[in-house]
């Protein structure tokens, strides 16, 4: 995992254009609409310094997905979220990153309470959340322009995160 790069972007448009892919996340989006999310989260990462990393897949240098903390203005919590390439899906990346992910949001952010913001028919990231140790916290609403989207708060503290990893 490292922050986007440019040579990122052909891959993460791929990853943009793919209707099954963005299906939950507000639909496929063009190559310029693309370009416009990248560079929000290259941007985030010299505003707030922190954002989605690129997972890059180690045998093959390709860009798997993205994964990462990410809180924009009027998001509602601190989130770690993911999304790999459907290539690339079911094969542990993104659970792999995610873990990291939460790792760095609790012990470098220190943030006291992790959320991650899912539309309640997308059952592989549901599956994520309960996995990583999740639970649905309910309905809530994202910023505009996402203010129609469905999604529910799956979280926890913390403490519970701490807690899971020290039993693993």
């Amino acid at each position: 995992m490292r922050p986007p790069e440019r040579q990122d972007f052909d891959a993460f448009a791929d990853f943009c254009a793919d209707a099954t892919t963005m299906r939950f996340l507000g639909g496929p989006k063009s190559r310029s609409a693309a370009w416009r999310v990248f560079t929000t989260i290259a941007g985030a990462w010299t505003i707030e310094g922190y954002s989605y990393w690129s997972v890059i897949a180690r045998d093959t240098g390709r860009w798997v997905g993205r994964v990462g903390p990410w809180q924009p203005e009027g998001w509602p919590g601190t989130e770690v979220a993911w999304g790999v390439a459907p290539e690339f899906a079911g094969q542990g990346y993104a659970h792999e990153a995610a873990v990291a992910a939460m790792d760095y949001a609790v012990d470098v952010l220190g943030w006291s309470h992790l959320i991650h913001t899912i539309h309640p028919d997308n059952a592989p990231s549901i599956r994520l959340a309960q996995r990583l140790g999740s639970i649905n916290e309910g309905p809530t609403s994202l910023p505009d322009p996402l203010g129609d989207f469905r999604v529910d708060a799956w979280g926890q503290s913390a403490d519970r995160w701490r807690a899971r990893r020290a039993a693993a």
